[in-house]
């Protein structure tokens, strides 16, 4: 497992370690001739769980995301972080906005890497096909409301301070997942005129199960700690970042009908 900067320690130590432990690794996979890195944790032992595909933010598959997946591993779930820029594309800070924005100008290409990705996650030895869920951040939050718009069988999406995309009319009418947004009430990349159209996009499709929660005060990035930019926009806020990680688990544990683990209630 990697050796976590102080201030990933101090959040992925929030989850107790199971006392049957947890696996985790790199996982190399491919698609349509595209060769991808992405990491892997999961309890420790036989069986299967549900699965969560986690998707990373601007910077690629960095040990942000690695060490949520840790945190979902120790919960009892199987998390797969995907890579959806490939595995020789790591940007630099200067360099990911555009790296990123090629995915944004490309929705198609996007969606495709999000839906071979999730069928990675799905094809994982140790999880219930039949139980998946999909989590990003920043450019990852876009990613996953991305992934449920193309109708894919995931039971829920979760987005942290991601952008608040609208689709074709109509379309919203695919999402057959659950959605949870987790959003920051300062963010400007998703200010009060997206989050309203992206709401109203989600109000043609009365079937669709939506929930939108704001965060007083909260910038963009307000889970990731390194964040500290509010000159543009972009800062860390530890409430919000445990508050949004609460109602994740809260989020997740009532569609999976699934406790985390240590909670003693529900099933595995």
């Amino acid at each position: 497992m990697p050796t976590y900067a102080p201030n990933l320690t101090a959040i992925l130590d929030r989850e107790p370690v199971p006392a049957s432990g947890i696996e985790s690794g790199d996982v190399a996979y491919e698609a349509d001739g595209v060769a991808y890195s992405g990491y892997l944790a999961r309890p420790a032992g036989e069986g299967r769980h549900p699965g969560v595909m986690v998707v990373h933010d601007w910077l690629g598959v960095t040990d942000y995301v690695r060490m949520r997946c840790e945190m979902l591993a120790r919960l009892g779930y199987v998390a797969f972080a995907a890579d959806v820029f490939g595995a020789d594309v790591r940007p630099s800070p200067e360099e990911a906005a555009a790296v990123a924005g090629g995915f944004y100008q490309d929705r198609p290409l996007w969606r495709k890497r999000l839906v071979e990705a999730f069928a990675h996650l799905r094809g994982e030895p140790s999880v219930d096909p039949a139980r998946t869920a999909a989590i990003g951040y920043c450019f990852g939050g876009s990613s996953v409301l991305e992934l449920a718009r193309t109708g894919a069988d995931v039971d829920a999406v979760v987005s942290f301070h991601g952008g608040l995309l609208t689709g074709p009319e109509g379309e919203a009418a695919r999402i057959t997942a659950k959605v949870l947004v987790l959003h920051g009430a300062a963010d400007p990349v998703a200010p009060d005129d997206a989050m309203l159209a992206f709401e109203d996009d989600l109000r043609t499709a009365p079937a669709v199960d939506w929930q939108l929660v704001s965060y007083a005060n909260a910038m963009h990035a307000f889970t990731l700690p390194d964040a500290d930019a509010p000159e543009q926009g972009a800062q860390f806020q530890a409430t919000a970042e445990r508050r949004s990680w609460a109602a994740m688990k809260a989020f997740l544990a009532e569609v999976f009908d699934f406790a985390p683990a240590g909670t003693g209630a529900g099933r595995g």
